[in-house]
């Protein structure tokens, strides 16, 4: 064992003696990265210094450190993809990417992993580009503190910032992603985990999941999107400490849930969206301790959506708060506090002692009839909402809090 430790020491002292440091600037022996890369050795360190480069095409086929000191620009001239790692534990940082080419046929992107584990990707600034950084078939990788713009306008012409495909293990952390068509996009993805990043004014989702399963989503902001997240096909997600915030349209929402089993939903803020969570088909999800504040619809539930658990979730000041297109209802509402709840605690246990019924009939005739919604602050509306809530005949009979909370959980 201990022969062993000291071969793997002396093979990696000798890999760092080895290995050199290789300078690109406009005044150096070497001015092309790509020179700098078909020179470079396994393991050597290029260094590119401030300037701007005209280049597009850059294959890193070998482990390397490609590093930007004072802020260099690579400009691809919208002729086609900047650089392109095929080769495993590559690190690209430093560097300012700008003008990647649309392209209908091909997905070219600023920075591209193609079947290449170990690599990192940070620091970098990607602006005017078609996909900003995509990874396909590649295990093992860190895209951190990244910053990617674009003016996207509409979907059909777009990439997405960050774009995950059939890959795992992967660490999306603290990148600032605007003006792409998805902010970032995980597509038979697994394993992997995007944390404390902010995806904004993107034209379809701030992030979206298709057919990944065992990922989580900690820490992030969603604002202003066409769309917050979309969760489609997926399971056993994990949806923590995020906020989704004014994604307003007539079909937008915070949170989108589609096909989704066994997942969890806690401590999330949805606040000003038009729909807070839509749920399509999703079964076994625990929703706790989120705050819904201020939307249209708070939570709005269509067919198919079986044994869920909300519990200790506020709901504020919501236009609805509670949405159900079935009169059937498995789903569990207990121990929530409502903004609406009208009820009494004689015992002063904290606990209402009245069940405090979500669903209004007016959502009923708002979803059938969306013009509706005008007459939403109206005495008729009023009086028809308490005739359902004293016989109920339209909304479930069942779906109901017999646990409201009297005070705002904190």
């Amino acid at each position: 064992m201990i022969r062993t430790f000291i071969l793997l020491f002396l093979i990696t002292f000798s890999i760092q003696i080895i290995a050199q440091q290789i300078e690109v600037c406009p005044t150096c022996k070497i001015k092309s990265i790509k020179e700098a890369v078909k020179k470079a050795k396994k393991g050597d360190r290029i260094v590119i210094k401030s300037g701007t480069y005209f280049e597009t095409g850059i294959i890193i086929d070998k482990s390397l450190k490609l590093s930007g000191i004072g802020n260099p620009i690579i400009d691809g001239k919208n002729k086609g993809e900047v650089i392109t790692i095929v080769a495993d534990s590559v690190e690209v940082s430093g560097l300012t990417i700008i003008n990647v080419i649309s392209s209908f046929t091909q997905d070219d992107a600023a920075i591209k992993v193609k079947k290449a584990n170990h690599f990192s990707i940070h620091d970098n600034t990607l602006k005017n580009v078609f996909f900003g950084i995509t990874v396909q078939k590649s295990h093992h990788g860190l895209i951190e503190n990244n910053t990617i713009a674009s003016n996207a306008t509409q979907e059909y012409n777009s990439g997405d910032g960050i774009h995950l495909w059939y890959s795992s293990d992967i660490e999306v952390i603290s990148n600032k992603v605007s003006g792409l068509r998805d902010g970032i996009y995980l597509e038979f993805v697994s394993n992997s985990s995007v944390s404390k990043n902010y995806s904004s004014k993107n034209v379809r989702y701030g992030l979206h999941f298709m057919f990944s399963n065992n990922d989580k989503y900690t820490d992030n902001t969603f604002k202003n999107n066409g769309a917050g997240v979309a969760v489609m096909f997926s399971k056993k997600i994990k949806m923590f400490r995020n906020t989704f915030a004014k994604n307003w349209g007539s079909s937008s929402y915070g949170l989108l849930l589609k096909e989704i089993y066994d997942a969890e939903i806690e401590h999330n803020f949805f606040d000003q969206n038009t729909i807070g969570i839509n749920v399509e088909g999703s079964t076994r999800i625990d929703y706790k301790n989120n705050d819904f504040i201020n939307n249209g619809w708070a939570v709005k539930i269509s067919g198919a959506c079986y044994e869920n658990k909300f519990n200790r979730n506020n709901f504020i000041s919501n236009a609805f708060d509670i949405s159900c297109q079935s009169k059937l209802n498995s789903n569990m509402f207990d121990q929530n506090y409502w903004s609406e709840y009208t009820g009494y605690d004689l015992d002063k246990n904290g606990i209402g002692d009245v069940p405090f019924r979500p669903v209004k009939l007016f959502s009923y005739i708002a979803d059938q009839t969306p013009e509706a919604i005008v007459l939403l602050r109206s005495l008729f509306v009023d009086i028809i909402n308490f005739s359902e809530k004293v016989s109920p005949v339209f909304t479930p009979d069942n779906l109901m809090d017999k646990n409201p909370l009297m005070k705002k959980i904190k």
